[in-house]
């Protein structure tokens, strides 16, 4: 081979060597296995929505805030009119601390009151001492609401003003039993005992009445 000719062939193959070499940095060691989670990745394998506030909801339905205390979402009891019945479903309840429950009208008119001297029609205290009560305005539109936050830990006992003469009472275990609701029932009714709340979870009116 002339001398040119060879020292051009060696020329070319040195200069391909710098693209030979780049193209093996996806070698092992610096493939699949280096990239890094974007945020769309479900690492922990447990989905997570954020809202607004910066709490994020669990595969358990539980609201999360932003310091990771878990904290309880709100609870719902409606109050209904049937023929000639008037009553809270579920007519016993339990929460955490912490919780809103929502009493929403499903038909007729009513109110839902704490059993607390310091409101009308209640002639006796029936929730925690240190508790805040309650007192809603008659709710006569369908799907009307009316939220109260339970902080205090105890038994709280409640009544429709319209129906309290009737027997519409319900009852909300906050955390655990306690309190003066614990000592008998209320005047104006029966309601499932506390423990059995707590136990069960909620107290359906048809399962305390039937």
């Amino acid at each position: 081979m002339k001398r040119r000719t060879y020292l051009a062939t060696v020329g070319s193959t040195v200069a391909a060597l710098p693209v030979a070499l780049a193209g093996c940095s996806g070698a092992p060691g610096a493939g699949a296995d280096d990239e890094t989670p974007t945020d769309e990745d479900d690492v922990s394998g447990k989905t997570t929505e954020t809202d607004d506030g910066g709490a994020t909801d669990d595969e358990d339905g539980d609201s999360e805030n932003g310091s990771g205390t878990v904290t309880a979402g709100p609870s719902e009891v409606d109050m209904v009119t049937d023929g000639d019945q008037y009553y809270f479903d579920p007519i016993g309840l339990f929460v955490e601390p912490g919780t809103t429950a929502t009493w929403v009208n499903v038909s007729g008119a009513h109110s839902t009151v704490a059993y607390a001297e310091s409101n009308d029609q209640a002639e006796t205290t029936r929730i925690p001492s240190d508790a805040e009560p309650w007192s809603s305005e008659v709710l006569s539109e369908a799907d009307a609401t009316f939220e109260h936050t339970l902080e205090t830990t105890g038994t709280y006992d409640y009544f429709c003003g319209p129906h309290k003469s009737l027997g519409m009472i319900g009852r909300l275990v906050v955390g655990e039993p306690g309190g003066p609701a614990t000592e008998g029932q209320p005047p104006d009714g029966e309601l499932p005992d506390s423990q059995t709340i707590v136990d069960q979870g909620a107290v359906s009116y048809g399962d305390f009445a039937g």
